[in-house]
Parts: C-alpha cells; structure tokens; sequence
C-alpha cells in the first residue's frame, strides 16, 4: 500500500519503495524527488518527545551554526529537513537527503567483497582520507555540542574518494530550550568501555571518541576490528565487548587474541596513528575517558599523513599505496600470503576515482 506523508503545514508527499531500515526506523524513497528520502519510525518509546526531537532539529537546521556546520565539515550529514508524519496511521518521522546520490555505505570500504566490486578504485589513501574526514566532522559536531552516541558504520557512508557522510541525525544527543534529548542506543562492538559496563552510563564526548578509535582501525587495518579475535588464552569467545571488556587487543596485545590469518601487518600503519590508537584504546585495550584523544587531535594526525611525501604508491600494483615510514608494500606481502585486499583496479578505473552510484545501495538505520 502507497503511504503519504504530510507536514504541519499541509504539504505532502508520496512514498515510494523501501530502501532501508534498522532496529527502530524504515527509510523510503519519496516519489518524484529523488533527492530525498523519508524516515518514518513506527514504535518510539516516546511519541510525543520523538516529534518534539525532530522539530527542534529540524529548525535547529536554520540556525546560522547549523549553516556553517553543514557547509564545512557536516556537508554530508542527512540533517532533517521537514518532520512528517503518514496521512493514515499517524507514523512519525521526517524528510532528509539522500546519501546514496553520492555515497555508498562505509562497510564497502571496510570489506574485501565492497573494495573488490562496489569500490574498486579504492586505495589504503581513501581509507586514510575517509578517516581524517570522519575524525573532523565528529570535531566539528562536538564543538557544537552535539554527541552522536551510537557512532557506528551502519550510520555511515563514504564516496570513492573518501568523503564521508553521516545519518540517524534523530539519534543524536543535544540540548535545546533548556532541555536535553540522549541518544538511547548502543550497539555491540561500537561501545565504550565505561558503557558497556555500566549500560546505563551517560552518553559522552569521551564514548564518541573511543568508537572513532574503532573505526579508524577498521579503516586502516582493511577492516579488522581492533577487538575482534578468539582468547589468546583459549577461552571461549564471548563477543567482540566481552573482548574489549578483558583487554583482549591484537594492536596492544598480540598474545591477548588469536585470529586466522593471513592479516594486515599492525606496522602498516604510520608511527604517530599507532600512538593515538593504543592511547584510545588503553593498556591492555582497556582506555579511561580521560586519556582518549580527541577527534580534533585525530583530524589533525590524520590530515598530517596525507601530506605531500608521506604515502607512496607500489610499483607492482597501482592500488596498493601505503606509509613512507614502511620501506617495501605491505600489501603485496599480504597477497603473496594469500590476502588480497586492495586488487589491481579494472581496466579504465584508476585508483582512488569515485565508483558510480549502484541501484542496489542501501540505508541502514537504527
């Protein structure tokens, strides 16, 4: 059945088909504009705070600091736009752009089946570039006082030459009016350790930044998950938390977990991201929120390595770009092992151009 949404002010707009949906919302395309798409989220815990959520934030899109946000680094944000709500059922929810136009979803660029099919010019500098710009924008956002609290990669899209973009605005924890709106929702392995162990823990700055650690590994490390591995010590594999939870860390501790090879090389990557990361994730992978870098010192280390004369690209395949610091490819060691990530890019496809937009991109959301 052909939904209808309409806004305070009467206007409407049809739905067209499904393009998404997560935990809590679905996201549908919106008929005759393709630059948008909608959000509806059937089940709030609290209707009436959820619409009171999106109208603040969608004015809060009007403001001057919002404008210049989303002009400089937040120029990917799916910010939203008009809050809506369905002709029939009283489904709430708002307009927003659609990211697909430009991006793909991030797990293309952390994944070997993404890279090789979905992002084939993709180089070790569209992760290093998608990293820093996802480090900046986070500064960016905390300098406005806003927390994004479930900072994730289904929340989060890349082009193909690193730019990224970020959804699920609606999540978000920010003050308005004198009254605060939390983001309620975690998820597993994108936590920080103070909140997975205490679950009701207050959303931080400090929670944000240790999820930016996490992705910055997976970026960097071809997409391992700084946490992933089975106990080093041979005890039963609980959960990528339970591992964080023990200090179970390959880059801090490479006793602490076993994994099956063959994997990136933890010296692939250059001397001062390698400081910053075991800084964030702490001795023993277990960090304070006191000494976790900031995602302004991140946007900055990371900005740093992009400079001229800090990356070189392999001779042997044109794909595999990696640290000055490293003295021969890391890459074509791990395929000579048997594990190619960044495969020579097809024929007519440099390295790092964008791939165009696939019909088969699709938002995930909580």
């Amino acid at each position: 059945m052909a939904l209808r949404v309409a806004a305070e002010d009467g206007r409407q707009w049809w739905l067209a088909e499904e393009v998404g949906r997560g935990g809590e919302g679905v996201v549908h395309a919106v008929a005759d504009v393709p630059a948008l798409v909608a959000k509806l989220v059937p089940r709030p815990p609290d209707p009436a705070a959820y619409r009171d959520r999106i109208a603040r934030l969608a004015r809060r899109r009007h403001e001057p600091r919002t404008v210049r946000l989303l002009g400089g680094a937040g120029g990917g944000v799916a910010w939203p736009r008009v809050p809506v709500t369905t002709v029939r059922g009283g489904v709430h929810g708002y307009l927003m752009s659609d990211l697909r136009g430009r991006y793909r979803p991030l797990e293309d660029l952390l994944s070997s089946d993404g890279r090789r099919n979905r992002l084939p010019g993709a180089t070790w500098a569209t992760a290093l570039r998608a990293a820093a710009g996802l480090a900046a924008l986070l500064a960016a956002l905390h300098a406005e006082e806003y927390l994004v609290g479930d900072l994730k990669p289904d929340n989060l899209w890349v082009d193909g030459h690193g730019a990224v973009g970020m959804a699920d605005v609606d999540s978000w924890q920010f003050a308005d009016g004198g009254r605060v709106f939390r983001c309620r929702v975690r998820t597993a392995g994108y936590t920080a350790p103070e909140a997975v162990a205490v679950p009701g823990a207050v959303p931080s700055r400090a929670g944000d930044d240790f999820v930016l650690a996490v992705v910055v590994h997976r970026l960097l490390m071809a997409g391992l998950h700084p946490f992933a591995g089975h106990p080093g010590d041979g005890s039963r594999y609980v959960s990528l938390d339970d591992n964080l939870l023990h200090g179970r860390c390959r880059l801090t501790d490479h006793r602490s977990v076993a994994l099956p090879g063959p994997l990136p090389p933890a010296d692939l990557l250059p001397g001062r991201v390698a400081a910053l990361l075991r800084a964030a994730l702490g001795p023993a992978g277990r960090s304070t929120p006191g000494d976790r870098p900031e995602a302004a010192a991140w946007a900055a280390a990371l900005r740093a390595e992009l400079a001229d004369g800090r990356l070189r690209d392999c001779a042997e395949n044109g794909r595999h770009v990696y640290t000055a610091e490293r003295p021969w490819c890391p890459w074509c060691d791990l395929a000579r092992r048997g594990g190619e990530e960044y495969p020579a890019a097809p024929a007519g496809m440099a390295p790092g151009r964008r791939a165009p937009r696939a019909a088969d991109t699709a938002w995930r959301t909580r």
